[in-house]
């Protein structure tokens, strides 16, 4: 978290993100059989110190908060603005001031949280043992990705029918009969023959990592040996695909003195989103608030 945020004191349930690759979807036939919708979440008003959190906002900061349901989202939305009202209360009681910097893009009241946090939680930086500590207990964290030079040949079916499908296969199976494992061959026939843009680069995809490219030709790049053009051709949501593996670089493990700066930084980090849980956690137990609880993390 960085220090222009405010401190949410419990996690947010968030979707996972799915990787595609470019032009990938997917989808459902059918229709789904009506259900019932569920009643209305209750709200209740939510007061700090007196100070009521309109309504209107909280249905507003709804939408920052992906939830199960309705009312564990407005839950979220009305804790995320009590803890703001509470900090800014601590704010203006310290008579703190936004700081005067005409370029910022942060609102007034964003800049007196900022300026109430950075002066109120004030992590340790963490030292050199504690990194060195950090980086031998998960030193994988810190390998750099395989990468893969890989290039191939588009062939997509004339239409959506099996028969179209089929007769762009055979030609794919073709093409990677006649090419083989000659990488001028395969760039002349990537030239004349793919309908992907990187025709115009011989075929080339680049150096790739894990999960840039669509699954199939993910995976049939990695059965490669390098040099090697696959003989059997692969099917994407794009076509038949006629790969080629020109090589493999392997990530390495990299040296904790090229690491130390960045774990130096992601440890305070974590420490100061600590720090500042627990500072908000002591202004709420201070106050009153009512209509929702602000609760700690774990840990924290």
């Amino acid at each position: 978290m960085s220090r222009h945020e405010v401190p949410r004191l419990k996690p947010e349930p968030r979707p996972e993100p799915q990787m595609m690759g470019a032009c990938q979807s997917g989808g459902c036939g059918g229709t789904a059989p009506a259900r019932a919708m569920p009643p209305p979440p209750t709200f209740s008003e939510v007061r700090v110190n007196g100070i009521e959190i309109d309504p209107e906002a909280i249905a507003r900061e709804i939408q920052h908060h992906p939830a199960p349901d309705a009312d564990a989202a407005w839950r979220e939305a009305a804790r995320a603005l009590a803890v703001r009202e509470l900090l800014l209360q601590e704010a203006h009681r310290l008579d703190l001031s936004p700081a005067g910097d005409e370029e910022r893009s942060e609102t007034d009241e964003d800049a007196l949280i900022s300026e109430l946090l950075d002066a109120a939680v004030v992590p340790e930086e963490a030292g050199e043992e504690e990194c060195r500590r950090y980086y031998d207990a998960d030193r994988q964290r810190f390998r750099t990705p395989d990468l893969f030079e890989a290039s191939h040949i588009l062939i997509e079916p004339d239409g959506d029918s099996p028969g179209a499908w089929s007769v762009a296969g055979i030609e794919a199976r073709r093409i990677a009969g006649e090419v083989g494992d000659d990488p001028t061959a395969f760039a002349t026939a990537a030239r004349e023959l793919s309908t992907c843009p990187s025709a115009q680069q011989d075929g080339s995809l680049g150096q790739v990592r894990r999960g840039e490219l669509v699954a199939e030709v993910q995976q049939a790049i990695e059965a490669l040996s390098p040099g090697e053009t696959c003989r059997r051709p692969i099917r994407s949501s794009f076509g038949w695909h006629v790969i080629r593996l020109a090589r493999c670089i392997e990530g390495h493990v990299l040296p904790f003195e090229a690491v130390h700066d960045k774990i130096g930084d992601m440890m305070a980090a974590r420490a100061w989103t600590m720090g500042a849980a627990r500072y908000v956690a002591d202004l709420a137990d201070r106050a009153n608030i009512e209509g929702i609880l602000i609760e700690p993390e774990a840990g924290a």
